[in-house]
C-alpha cells in the first residue's frame, strides 16, 4: 500500500472516533501490520512545559517479521543502591557458600528473589579516611583521598556504564538520594562533604550531586526541557501541576491508534505517572503547612518509607520509558544521624553504628539494615510487575546493593558487604554466595559488572583482576 493511499485510509478510519468499531480497530492493526508501520520508540507527547515519553509497546516492535518476537530487544540497566554507616554483619554473612546457603536476618526479605541473588564476601575497599573513603571508593576503587583541598576520587563504574549506555537515551545517568546535599564544609574526618553525599564520580575531579527532591527529579523526566517558552511551563505547574492534564488529547489519539494490549499498558503506565505526582503534590502541601515561610516547598514526603518509595518509583519510571539506563541512589549519606523511630529504634544511626560490640545496639543496628531490605525488596516487586520487551524490567536490569564499610564500630574495609540481584540476560548467575580468598580489591567486583553489561573496560581504580565465576558461564 503506497503512503498516499495509507494515510487516505488512516485518515477514515479516525475521522469519526466515536464510531469506531472492534471491526475497524482490527482493519487499523492489520493495515499496520501490512505496511510495518510501528510507532517511533522515542515518540514523546508533547503538552504545555510537558513531555511525556512512552513505555515500550507492541506497536514499536516491527511487525510480521523474523523479530518480531525479540525486536523490543530489552536494554540492559544498571542500578546501585548504597547504604551508610556500615551493617551489622553477624545478622548479614551466610554461613554456607555456593548454592547451599540460607539467607540470613538482614537478607530474609529477599527470600522471593534468592535465586536472582549472587553474594560476594571477602573483596576489600581500599579507602581512606573511614565514613569518607567508604562512599567514595564504593564505585570508584579509588587508592584513598588524597589531602587537597579540591576534591580527588576516580571515575565510578556507574559513570563508565552510562558514557555508553547514555548513547541511547536522553539523560545518560540518574543519581538520587534521601539525605539533602551539604557540599560544604567538613563531614568527616577533616574531609570535604562530597565525599560522604555522592557515590558518582564522572571524573577524578567531577563528583555528581545526588538529588533528593522528587519534585527536581519528576520534571526532570517529564518537562519539557526543549520548550521555547518557560513561562508556560510555570504556568501549568501553577494551574494544575499535572503533566497528564496537558496532553489529554494526544493519549485519546494514541490510544485509538494502538491495539487493546498497548492501551492497557498506557493506562498502568500514566497511572504510575499520576500516582507520583500526586505524591508529590500531597508533600508539597504539607510543607506549605508545616513550613509556611517557604515560598517554594520541596516536593519531599516527611516520611522516611514514603521519600524512600517514591525515588524509587521514580527510577522504575525512568526505566520504563528509557529515559536513562543507570541509576544510582543513597539510602543515606554517610555519617547520617537519621532516627528509626517507626521500626522502635530511636538512637541516631551513626552513633548507633559505634555499637561498642554490644549485643542489644547491633542488634538495633540490624533492624535498621533490615528495614533498608525491606524497601529494597519492594522496589525489587514492582520491577518485576513491569513489563519490558519478553520479560519484565527485573529481568533486563543488573541491581548492585551494598556499603563502603563493613564492621562500622572499627571502620572496617574488609569484608565489603555487597550483592548483585540480575539474571540471564544481564549474564549474572544469581542463587549463590561466593566467598573470595586472599582480600581481592571490590573494584575487581566493579570491572567484572561492567564487563558483564558489555562494557568495554580495562581496570576501574585499584582493580587488579576480574572475579571467577559472576556469570552464567563457568569459572567466568
Amino acid at each position: 500500500m503506497k503512503d498516499s493511499n495509507y494515510e487516505a485510509f488512516r485518515y477514515t478510519i479516525f475521522a469519526n472516533k466515536d464510531a469506531r468499531t472492534e471491526q475497524v480497530q482490527k482493519v487499523e492493526t492489520l493495515t499496520m501490520m501490512i505496511t510495518k508501520r510501528t510507532l517511533p520508540r522515542r515518540t514523546i507527547l508533547r503538552g504545555i512545559g510537558a513531555a511525556v515519553s512512552l513505555p515500550l509497546l507492541d506497536a514499536m516492535v516491527p511487525a510480521l517479521t523474523a523479530t518480531s518476537k525479540t525486536a523490543a530487544n530489552p536494554a540492559k540497566r544498571l542500578g546501585v543502591v548504597y547504604v551508610p554507616n556500615g551493617i551489622s554483619m553477624e545478622y548479614w554473612t551466610p554461613e554456607a557458600e555456593g548454592t547451599n546457603f540460607e539467607l540470613t536476618p538482614i537478607l530474609k526479605p529477599l527470600a522471593a528473589y534468592q535465586d536472582r541473588l549472587l553474594i560476594t564476601t571477602g573483596l576489600k575497599a581500599l579507602w581512606t579516611p573511614a565514613h569518607a573513603g567508604a562512599s567514595t571508593t564504593f564505585l570508584t576503587g579509588a587508592k584513598g583521598i588524597p589531602g587537597e583541598v579540591a576534591p580527588v576520587a576516580d571515575i565510578s563504574m556507574d559513570q563508565v556504564v552510562a558514557q555508553e549506555f547514555g548513547k541511547q537515551t536522553q539523560l545518560a545517568s540518574l543519581e538520587l538520594a534521601i539525605d539533602g546535599r551539604a557540599n560544604a564544609g567538613q563531614c568527616s574526618g577533616g574531609h570535604s562533604c562530597v565525599y560522604t553525599n555522592t557515590i558518582s564520580w564522572r571524573s577524578r575531579t567531577t563528583p555528581l550531586p545526588m538529588e533528593n527532591n522528587p519534585r527536581a527529579v519528576f520534571e526532570r523526566l517529564f518537562g519539557d526541557s526543549t520548550s521555547t517558552d518557560p513561562a508556560a511551563r510555570a504556568a501549568r505547574l501553577k494551574r494544575d501541576r499535572s503533566v497528564l492534564d496537558s496532553v489529554t488529547t494526544k493519549v485519546a489519539d494514541l490510544k485509538s491508534a494502538i491495539g487493546a494490549n498497548d492501551q492497557v499498558k498506557i493506562d498502568e503506565y500514566l497511572e504510575g505517572v499520576r500516582d507520583a505526582e500526586r505524591r508529590i503534590q500531597k508533600a508539597e502541601e504539607q510543607g506549605d503547612v508545616d513550613l509556611p515561610a517557604l515560598e517554594q516547598p520541596e516536593g519531599i514526603p516527611a516520611a522516611f518509607a514514603d521519600h524512600v518509595k517514591l525515588m524509587f518509583d521514580l527510577q522504575l519510571l525512568a526505566y520504563q520509558i528509557d529515559l536513562t539506563r543507570v541509576t544510582t541512589f543513597m539510602l543515606g549519606r554517610e555519617v547520617s544521624s537519621r532516627t528509626y523511630q517507626e521500626i522502635g529504634v530511636r538512637e541516631s544511626h551513626h552513633p548507633l553504628s559505634h555499637h561498642q560490640y554490644i549485643p542489644e545496639k547491633i542488634e538495633l543496628q540490624s533492624k535498621i539494615n533490615t528495614y533498608h531490605m525491606t524497601m529494597f525488596r519492594d522496589y525489587l516487586n514492582r520491577l518485576k510487575a513491569t513489563p519490558d520487551g519478553d520479560g519484565s524490567l527485573l529481568d533486563h536490569t543488573m541491581l548492585l546493593y551494598g556499603c563502603g564499610m563493613s564492621d562500622s564500630n572499627a571502620h572496617s574495609p574488609l569484608n565489603i558487604p555487597v550483592f548483585v540481584v540480575g539474571g540471564p540476560s544481564v549474564n549474572i548467575k544469581g542463587g549463590r554466595h561466593l566467598k573470595y580468598e586472599n582480600d581481592p580489591p571490590l573494584a575487581n567486583l566493579m570491572v567484572t559488572l561492567i564487563d558483564k553489561l558489555g562494557v568495554p573496560v580495562e581496570n576501574l581504580g585499584n582493580s587488579d583482576a576480574r572475579l571467577k565465576n559472576i556469570s552464567t558461564l563457568a569459572n567466568v
